[in-house]
């Protein structure tokens, strides 16, 4: 029997791919492209990524939504709050893109998920720890990382 490794990319749908990539530049800066497929384009994140499909097909996202590692979430809420966007109160941050696409960022710190050393400094992230809180959570399950 297979077992779950992991999320290769997720998937998001939007009425336009240009519109969509300032979007998202507007909230974390500079993107890199894995490349783009007729109306798809693939934003890389390391060793995952984030594919932007053209045209939405349905509504607004209620309580499916994407969760979205960074490595400072107060700098996407004001970038968010900046581009006058609506973001929910802290200590979460919630916010929906143009097409609906219900988005949760979270601090890389924070949370149990990982990257490689590798990946990390490949990312421009060769500076990145994790809380102790998150740190305590990844021992507990036997993934001893300090990153």
């Amino acid at each position: 029997m297979s077992r779950l490794v992991g999320i290769n990319h997720v998937a998001l749908e939007v009425d336009s791919i240009e519109e969509a990539l300032a979007f998202w530049e507007r909230l974390v800066g500079p993107l890199e492209l894995r490349g783009r497929m007729g109306s798809m384009a693939f934003v890389d994140m390391g060793d995952q990524f984030l594919a932007l499909a053209a045209p939405r097909s349905g509504g607004s996202d209620v309580a499916r939504h994407v969760g979205i590692v960074v490595d400072d979430k107060e700098a996407v809420r004001a970038a968010a709050l900046a581009a006058g966007i609506e973001v929910s109160r802290p200590p979460s941050l919630d916010l929906r893109d143009p097409w609906g696409n219900l988005l949760q960022f979270v601090d890389y710190r924070e949370v149990q998920f990982t990257k490689t050393d590798e990946v990390l400094e490949t990312m421009g992230h060769d500076r990145l720890e994790k809380t102790d809180a998150a740190l305590a959570e990844l021992r507990a399950k036997g993934v001893s990382s300090g990153r």
